[in-house]
């Protein structure tokens, strides 16, 4: 997600159709400049060589949203007659599938259609997949000298598995933020038995928004940072070759 301003002006994007690295390619229709998907940078025309500026998100489910935020906004066009709950790539991202459209080498590090969560801090990238995610549920890390911590949590369904999205296999959702507590302090994050995340400093519970939501600190809210959350292993790797895969090997 990016934010679409750009020297002062809001630009309006459509998709061009094309793919490069079967990443998809946007276009302003300010400008008809050409947008990589992967990075917001500017490829063809007056914006090219400009990058848009990263915004925090995460893909989770509309039950997780509508308890976190009961009066969010919900961006759709009543009665368009748009299948939203349709998926019509079934099977795109299972486990030994080969990445529909894409023709170049696959770094062998991790499965090709592995869900990972990613962070570019000026010329390093670092990433952890939703399986260790999924294992270890809260990951620790530091990526250009910046402190991250990451939450996972079960409970969001593929939204690439199924003919219907509802019926998708669970994935799970996670969250990239910053650590410091409310007071400034750096606080440490561990997944109980009933994988419920919590701080070892008061023991207050945090969802996957990074809200705390019981104990001393209930009502807080940890910085999120941008990044990428739900990205397929083989689309980042194509462009970041050089990332730090979580857990580093020997």
């Amino acid at each position: 997600m990016f934010r679409r301003t750009v020297d002062g002006e809001i630009l309006d994007f459509g998709t061009t159709g094309a793919l490069r690295d079967s990443n998809l390619l946007m276009y302003d229709r300010q400008t008809e400049s050409w947008w990589q998907e992967f990075g917001g940078e500017g490829v063809i025309g007056h914006y090219a060589g400009r990058r848009l500026e990263q915004l925090y998100l995460s893909i989770v489910s509309w039950d997780e949203f509508k308890t976190a935020f009961p009066d969010g906004k919900v961006l759709s066009r009543p009665a368009s007659g748009r299948p939203y709950g349709q998926n019509p790539y079934a099977g795109y991202d299972r486990p030994g599938s080969t990445p529909f459209l894409f023709s170049g080498d696959t770094d062998p590090r991790l499965p090709a259609v592995e869900r990972i969560v990613a962070i570019e801090r000026g010329n390093a990238a670092w990433a952890v997949s939703f399986s260790t995610l999924a294992d270890e549920r809260v990951v620790r890390a530091s990526v250009a000298g910046e402190d991250i911590v990451v939450f996972w949590m079960p409970g969001t369904a593929s939204s690439l598995d199924s003919g219907s999205i509802a019926s998708g296999r669970d994935v799970g959702a996670a969250g990239i933020f910053s650590p410091m507590g409310p007071d400034g302090s750096t606080l440490s994050f561990a997944a109980g038995a009933d994988g419920r995340i919590t701080d070892e400093q008061t023991g207050s519970r945090w969802n996957i928004f990074g809200q705390a939501v019981s104990g001393p600190l209930a009502g807080s809210q940890l910085d999120p940072l941008p990044g990428r959350s739900g990205q397929l292993w083989f689309s980042w790797a194509v462009y970041r070759p050089d990332t730090v895969v979580y857990p580093a090997t020997p």
